[in-house]
């Protein structure tokens, strides 16, 4: 099966981005004058002071916009903001927040339960499998690669991601006013907006034109000095990058709903993967709620997939294309690189510190890890541990199902390693994740109800007690 969109669609949807956000933020930013082909990071950081003070002021009210209710008369408790900017984050809010019609609470409120049910697996599957796949495509990788967060910041983009995905499957997170998914997801938005002016030096809209159009754009914006001085700031290192605008634009429509399926089918197929398969009902499900956080994020209906037949025929095409773009030097390599030696650092044992990537090649598959170059070498003895792991835990699944059909100790595996990795990336409280306080004790009502599962046996919680609260594997108490 394929999927309905052709590919002069998807063609065209790489010069296509959003333009109630790129509007927004043109109209904050104001035109860029044209910088020197030698200019410095000092001469950037002057020239452009306006710029850097107004991105300021923007990132510094959209950190305000905690719950969906927030986003409701912000502009009258901030009354120091300059009047353009608050006129012009009030229309994109007001144009913004609304649910699509065709969004249906019903499955909403399901993913959110599947969520709920799923917690800690569903964050080992967004470490090990959409995090990963996020970076398979060399156009997407080239933006975070710019930005430096990934290399340098690992952590800080784990951390960034969970901080969308938690508000937004959270009970009522697109629902509820108390909730903060549509918050969150229209900070994003803007984000991505900000992260396209800055690298194009423009609006979106205004590069193509002055490329000759969406048919033939042609056009390479220089790399600035600044770029080989090495920029002390994401936003500096954004302008100085340059890009080839032959290319498409960063953060297009496809690339857009190339990462809605990271989080919706690849999470699904994760779990198809390790033998935890959902009903049809509730895999549509899951797939419907992001489909709606991807309308308020920007991405056009005709690039959702609504199916997992759908998901797998738009995901599969969208992956072999981006990879038919690949310009030299790959940056895909250092950003798993980087991603995995995070995961391994907060796994005491040196056995299993190579887990999370060996998971990654079984979700992911040889194409997309030969992509990443995780398809190395890995030390015999962790090899040998995961694949024989793996395999016992396929032979007494299959027997364990014969008496109960939710029978899964593949669940409870990988929500032990999950467990671990969400304790020590994301729940340290030394550095709380940034989310509201109600979303925040919903997150941690989760993670007490995680520590008992009703589909694992008394003895099966028994043995994860022993690796998640006084076991090797401890770093953080089960709260």
């Amino acid at each position: 099966m394929t999927h309905a969109v052709p590919d002069e669609e998807l063609q065209r949807s790489q010069f296509q981005t959003d333009p109630l956000a790129d509007q927004t933020i043109a109209d904050i930013l104001g035109p860029w004058a044209e910088p020197a082909a030698g200019a410095s990071l000092a001469d950037i950081e002057s020239a452009y002071a306006p710029q850097w003070q107004r991105i300021a002021v923007v990132n510094a009210v959209i950190s305000t916009w905690q719950d969906n209710a927030g986003l409701e008369g912000w502009h009258t408790r901030l009354p120091t903001v300059p009047q353009p900017i608050a006129d012009a984050l009030r229309d994109y809010v007001s144009a913004a927040r609304a649910l699509p019609e065709w969004a249906e609470p019903a499955k909403i409120a399901r993913a959110e339960e599947i969520f709920f049910d799923q917690g800690v697996l569903s964050c080992t599957l967004l470490f090990c499998a959409s995090l990963p796949e996020c970076y398979v495509v060399p156009d997407l990788a080239e933006v975070l690669h710019t930005t430096g967060q990934l290399e340098q910041r690992t952590d800080y983009r784990i951390r960034s991601t969970a901080a969308m995905v938690f508000p937004v499957m959270m009970k009522g997170g697109l629902t509820d006013p108390a909730g903060g998914g549509v918050a969150q997801v229209l900070k994003v938005r803007l984000i991505h907006a900000m992260v396209r002016n800055l690298v194009l030096r423009n609006s979106p809209q205004e590069a193509v034109a002055l490329a000759g159009g969406a048919e033939r754009a042609v056009g390479l914006l220089p790399a600035l000095k600044a770029a080989k001085d090495g920029a002390r700031s994401m936003h500096h290192a954004l302008f100085a990058h340059g890009w080839d605008l032959a290319r498409g634009l960063p953060c297009n429509q496809e690339e857009q709903a190339y990462t809605l399926l990271t989080f919706g089918y690849v999470y699904l197929r994760g779990m198809r993967t390790l033998g935890l398969r959902f009903d049809r009902a509730d895999e549509d499900a899951v797939l419907h709620a992001w489909n709606v956080v991807g309308h308020l994020a920007g991405i056009r209906r005709e690039l959702m997939a609504s199916t997992m037949d759908e998901a797998e025929a738009l995901f599969e095409r969208m992956q072999r294309r981006g990879r038919a773009e690949l310009v030299p030097p790959d940056p895909r390599p250092g950003l798993a690189d980087a991603l995995f030696r995070t995961l391994a650092g907060v796994i005491p044992w040196r056995i299993a510190k190579p887990f999370p990537l060996l998971l990654s090649r079984r979700l992911l598959g040889p194409a997309a890890s030969a992509d990443l170059a995780i398809d190395g070498p890995v030390p015999w003895a962790s090899r040998l541990a995961f694949a024989l792991m793996m395999g016992v835990i396929g032979v007494i699944d299959a027997i364990g199902r014969l008496f109960s059909s939710d029978f899964s100790l593949a669940r409870l595996v990988t929500r032990v390693l999950g467990y671990h990795l969400l304790t020590q990336l994301l729940m340290d409280q030394t550095r709380p994740l940034k989310l509201p306080q109600g979303v925040l004790e919903q997150a941690h009502t989760m993670m007490r109800g995680w520590g008992d599962d009703r589909r694992a046996g008394n003895w099966l919680n028994k043995l994860e007690d022993r690796f998640t609260v006084a076991g090797p594997w401890s770093g953080t108490a089960r709260s």
